[in-house]
């Protein structure tokens, strides 16, 4: 086949997540570790030469996942240097050459036997704890996998850059992403709000999902990954290899002010899941918070937080932003993030069910005391605090949550518009809320009945789909009369294309992980106001995803020349 022919041969498709094009050669994620049968040593094997096998196979784990730590930094290190010290931990080494003497196990089985107890027992505990146990489980994993003689589990790491092909990754796994070794991800699993997804924006990865074909890749294939366009290219052509060459994916830098080309300014704000992330979105230059998750505080508990418990977290994300927005989302939990202290029952439908805004009916005194605590942190601090309700259906339920608002001093109350009937319904929720930001996630879920969690359904969960820009669009307009502004805050806003379409459709400030801001910028002042009218007239009139997805990108050259 001519290299011309390579270029032309038809790619496998998936759902782009992450845009980006890079090269690279494909290797695939190391096969899991199953339960080995629980065997014995023959009756006239010593036992101890077995023991010191398990001794020599923790050590020798140890000492790949230190070298492996040794190659990379940031979280990826640290994770990979904790697990390094937990296998040379002598418990469980200890435990299971416990089982090869007592019982006769074989090594391979007595390491399972003990690790699993380990970790059961450390998952009994809750907390901090339990989350060990996952750790222990990955060690067990290792090390029983050294004495079989199998590849180790998890992340392969070779000797140089590579494209990552799996089925899914596990959230540990997601973890110990490395973004200067991982050119891009190739998934024939996961969905557009997978926790794989959300880490690889977190970390910039160029990721496409539910790759079908992608299980069929060997390790070693030469890929060029097109994640803007959902498209891998198998044994690529010189000429397709020298155009993502060419644009070589930079590590571009936000400048802290985004505007169109005509100069229209789109304010590029940071989603925020935890106090932490606060310094590292202001780092990265964002204009402010457009959403701040607020369940860390609840998460995890028997009890709800106390107020000054809450007033500590929030003045820390308000004192990274001084002069700057930080919209505060308030508790967005329930039937689907059950939380003791709430009192909602189990419910056959949880997503359809009393969560959000909607468990204030059950314990309202939950919400009384955040707002308190948001209002004495906004006091303390000079943040400009908005403050938005989740899963709002009603101009009733707006109203009564603006008036609660109100009450603690907190005056730019608004909504999130998560299901078709509030983004219908704009104009009446506007009447008091002050502003409105678009959830694209729940309210793409909510308007396609797929849902969000099950990769079965990705080509139905994407905010490209026709129906759900509509829904964006009609919220817009009903702002518009009564002069209210409406972001989005839905990971759709980290999409370049996707964002240029929802400028077009009126949305006047998006808000996204950090790792984001710069290549959206980067496209937003390539184009002018109308050009983003234009795209988005266009993609309304597409009659699916794809067919949106491919129309805007193919009249956006931005893209290409960027390497998005």
């Amino acid at each position: 086949m001519s290299p011309t022919q390579h270029d032309t041969a038809a790619p496998l498709r998936g759902l782009g997540v992450v845009p980006g094009l890079v090269s690279g050669q494909a290797i695939r994620m190391s096969p899991a570790v199953s339960e080995p049968p629980r065997t014995q040593l023959p009756p006239d094997t010593s036992t101890d030469p077995a023991a010191g096998r398990i001794a020599e196979a923790a050590a020798e784990v140890g000492r790949e996942l230190s070298a492996a730590a040794d190659r990379t930094s940031g979280t990826s290190a640290e994770l990979l240097r904790t697990t390094a010290v937990m296998a040379a931990d002598p418990a469980l080494v200890a435990a299971a050459q416990a089982l090869v003497r007592n019982e006769r196990l074989t090594p391979e089985s007595a390491v399972w036997s003990a690790g699993t107890a380990l970790a059961d027992q450390l998952a009994g505990l809750g907390g901090v704890l339990a989350e060990r146990a996952r750790d222990v489980r990955d060690v067990r994993d290792r090390i029983v996998a050294v004495l079989l003689g199998r590849p180790a589990p998890g992340i392969p790491e070779p000797d140089h850059p590579f494209v990552l092909v799996a089925h899914d990754l596990a959230p540990a796994d997601t973890a110990r992403l490395d973004a200067g070794r991982v050119l891009a991800l190739v998934l024939s699993g996961g969905g557009a709000t997978s926790h794989t997804a959300i880490l690889a924006r977190a970390l910039g990865i160029p990721t496409v999902l539910g790759v079908a074909g992608a299980d069929d890749i060997p390790t070693g294939t030469a890929l060029v990954v097109d994640a803007g366009a959902g498209a891998v290219h198998l044994d690529p052509g010189p000429e397709l290899v020298a155009r993502a060459g060419s644009v070589t994916r930079r590590r571009r830098t936000f400048s802290g002010r985004c505007t169109t080309r005509d100069g229209r300014p789109v304010p590029l704000l940071a989603n925020v899941g935890a106090p932490g992330d606060a310094a590292a979105a202001a780092q990265a230059g964002a204009e402010g918070v457009g959403l701040f998750r607020t369940e860390f505080c609840f998460l995890d508990r028997t009890e709800a937080p106390r107020r000054s418990e809450q007033v500590a977290s929030y003045r820390e994300v308000f004192a990274a932003f001084p002069d700057r927005k930080v919209v505060v989302r308030t508790l967005d939990a329930g039937a689907d993030k059950p939380l003791p202290f709430l009192g909602v029952p189990d419910e056959p439908n949880p997503a359809l069910g009393v969560r959000g805004l909607r468990v204030a009916t059950y314990a309202p005194e939950i919400l009384d005391e955040q707002l308190a605590a948001i209002a004495e942190a906004a006091a303390a601090e000079r943040a400009e605090v908005w403050v938005m309700a989740p899963m709002v259906s009603t101009a009733a339920e707006a109203d009564t949550f603006v008036d609660r608002c109100g009450r603690y001093g907190l005056t730019s109350a608004g909504v999130m518009i998560e299901v078709p009937s509030a983004a219908i319904l704009s104009r009446h929720l506007l009447r008091t809320a002050t502003f409105a930001s678009i959830g694209t996630n729940d309210l793409t879920q909510y308007a396609m009945a797929a849902d969000r969690m099950l990769p079965q359904l990705a080509s139905l969960g994407t905010a490209w789909q026709p129906a759900v820009l509509a829904l964006v669009a009609q919220t817009c307009q009903g702002a518009a009369p009564r002069g209210r502004p409406v972001g989005v805050c839905g990971e759709a806003a980290a999409d370049p294309a996707l964002a240029a379409v929802l400028v077009g459709l009126g949305v006047s400030s998006l808000s996204m992980s950090a790792s984001a801001l710069a290549d959206v910028e980067a496209v937003l002042a390539r184009v002018d106001h109308d050009d983003c009218v234009r795209l988005a007239q266009q993609a309304l009139d597409s009659d699916g995803a794809d067919q949106a997805r491919q129309v805007v990108r193919r009249n956006l050259p931005a893209l290409s020349e960027l390497g998005l």
